[in-house]
């Protein structure tokens, strides 16, 4: 029963990882910063099983504090260097990461140039380092409190910085992950059910349109546009 507790407990560790990583408006930054701290959480999870596994409740009542765990920390071993070796290679660094969630905290420019060309190698990195400072001395955007995605698309005048927008644009419109493509198709498995085999394609493609754009009809000004006739 100690193996099934423990892999109860990191279960649960590892479901919460993936809510995280589900959700409609969650970038590329977002995820990642929930990937690498969810890294740092697997070694703090492989000391506490030497210790006081505070992070392991159910392991914690099936024995009693009373067992070290080296078979459990071979298997945090192994799922650590599963996490490395499949986020190893992802090219957003930190210097850029900062840049999209609060460019006015990046300190080290020359950083942030490296890394964005990792992502963008049509960039210049003069210009880019350039733009930053000129973004990082405007103080009426300084003063804006907005998410980074509405600061970067409506917030930053493209005039003034046209190749770190790009940037940012090309990051934030990243495919972080499948949920929109997953939810998508569920909501067509709704539509096109077996109550209607007569569905035609078009039909479909318009009903999908229907059911997953975030726009709100204004239905206002669609019906004042509208005559009744009183006749009938």
């Amino acid at each position: 029963m100690e193996i099934v507790a423990f892999l109860s407990d990191i279960t649960s560790h590892l479901n919460d990882l993936n809510m995280k990583l589900q959700g409609k408006n969650n970038t590329v930054c977002n995820l990642t910063s929930a990937v690498c701290a969810f890294q740092k959480k697997l070694e703090l999870f492989k000391c506490d099983l030497q210790q006081d596994l505070l992070h392991f409740p159910k392991l914690l009542n099936q024995t009693a504090g009373t067992h070290r765990h080296h078979n459990h920390a071979e298997f945090l071993d192994k799922l650590i260097k599963n996490f490395q070796t499949r986020f190893g290679d992802f090219p957003l660094g930190k210097q850029v990461l900062l840049c999209m969630e609060n460019p006015f905290l990046v300190k080290n420019i020359a950083e942030f140039s490296t890394e964005a060309l990792k992502i963008c190698p049509w960039a210049s990195a003069a210009s880019l380092q350039s733009e930053l400072i000129e973004l990082q001395e405007n103080l009426a955007l300084q003063e804006s409190l907005c998410d980074p995605t509405t600061f970067w698309t409506k917030m930053v005048p493209a005039a003034d910085v046209p190749s770190l927008q790009k940037v940012a644009l090309q990051i934030l419109t990243m495919f972080p992950s499948t949920y929109c493509c997953e939810s998508a198709f569920s909501t067509m498995n709704m539509v096109k059910n077996k109550y209607r085999s007569t569905l035609s394609n078009e039909h479909l493609h318009q009903c999908l349109r229907l059911a997953l754009t975030p726009f709100m009809p204004k239905f206002k000004e669609l019906v004042a546009q509208k005559r009744c006739h009183f006749s009938h």
